[in-house]
């Protein structure tokens, strides 16, 4: 129940933080942090237009979506402290879901008729299935190096106080956290901010959403970009702490990783579409360093 109710916390801050470092960054005032928040609460008392080629589908993607977001959240422990749910081979279901979710928003898009959307359908296809293989390798790098299947387990027995589990942690948490710019339409991978339609993947796919069925499709962005970094935050952080210095040990992952996207997407272009391929490719195979490493220590290699 805790890590739920971090996540829930969390998934409210992120955004706002990304947006503040953002600005600090570029040397501007910037919105508040809560502006997403307000902006969704407006989102909720409006009502949806629907295009006249759409079906039940277009209404039922956003609702899905959101439902796979935080049916993925039930799987994430924070440190210790299990998850709401777990059973053994739960990070299989935990890809799974989240493919769910993006299935739904693709078939969404392709029923909306615009070929707009069709286009960032197809690219978002694409992505999500070089993406699925980086998180199923470091999935399986955890489940071998500590003998659990599921979150719960992993991180309750992942201890990365030697030398050699620090390298490894390192490893997947770098992983973990490239990953998040992939699946969350960050930069590089993706931008947010960008009202072209032909630069856009994430975005371009909901631009005929409006009122409650956009509201969902956000927050259940907040929910996945939060979920990442509960990943990333739990690969970095010992299962041997416990008290304040898991809760210090976790502020400080989490502002590493605000403060990393914050920069990333002040200094860094969005990749040409031609280089996101490349980008997830070269994540999978962090992934499969990983898991490679792991094999090793599992040998008494290194």
């Amino acid at each position: 129940m805790l890590s739920f109710i971090i996540i829930l916390a969390t998934s409210m801050l992120l955004t706002g933080l990304i947006n503040r470092v953002r600005a600090i960054c570029s040397g501007r005032k910037g919105y508040r942090i809560f502006q997403s928040q307000r902006n969704v609460a407006l989102l909720l008392r409006k009502g949806s237009v629907y295009s006249t080629t759409s079906t039940y589908i277009t209404r039922l993607a956003p609702l899905v979506y959101l439902a796979t977001a935080v049916a993925a959240m039930l799987f994430i422990p924070f440190g210790r402290h299990p998850a709401l749910l777990g059973f053994e081979g739960d990070i299989v279901a935990f890809a799974y879901i989240l493919a769910l979710g993006r299935l739904a928003m693709i078939l969404g898009a392709f029923d909306s008729g615009s070929s707009f959307q069709g286009m960032g359908a197809s690219r978002e296809t694409m992505y999500g299935m070089l993406s699925e293989p980086a998180l199923l390798l470091l999935g399986g790098t955890l489940a071998l190096i500590t003998g659990y299947s599921s979150f719960s387990g992993i991180f309750a027995k992942f201890d990365n106080m030697s030398i050699n589990l620090l390298v490894l942690s390192v490893l997947v948490g770098y992983a973990f956290f490239r990953l998040a710019l992939a699946e969350n339409g960050r930069v590089p991978v993706d931008d947010p901010r960008t009202h072209l339609e032909l630069t856009m993947i994430h975005e371009v796919m909901i631009l005929d959403l409006s009122g409650v069925d956009l509201a969902f499709v956000q927050i259940a962005g907040w929910l996945k970009l939060s979920i990442f970094g509960m990943l990333f935050a739990n690969a970095l952080i010992p299962a041997q702490i416990y008290g304040w210095g898991l809760g210090a040990l976790f502020v400080a992952s989490q502002l590493l990783y605000v403060i990393a996207i914050g920069v990333i997407e002040s200094f860094t272009a969005r990749n040409r579409m031609i280089k996101n391929a490349t980008y997830l490719v070269s994540v999978s195979a962090v992934g499969l360093l990983a898991f490679i490493v792991a094999y090793l220590l599992t040998l008494n290699l290194v």
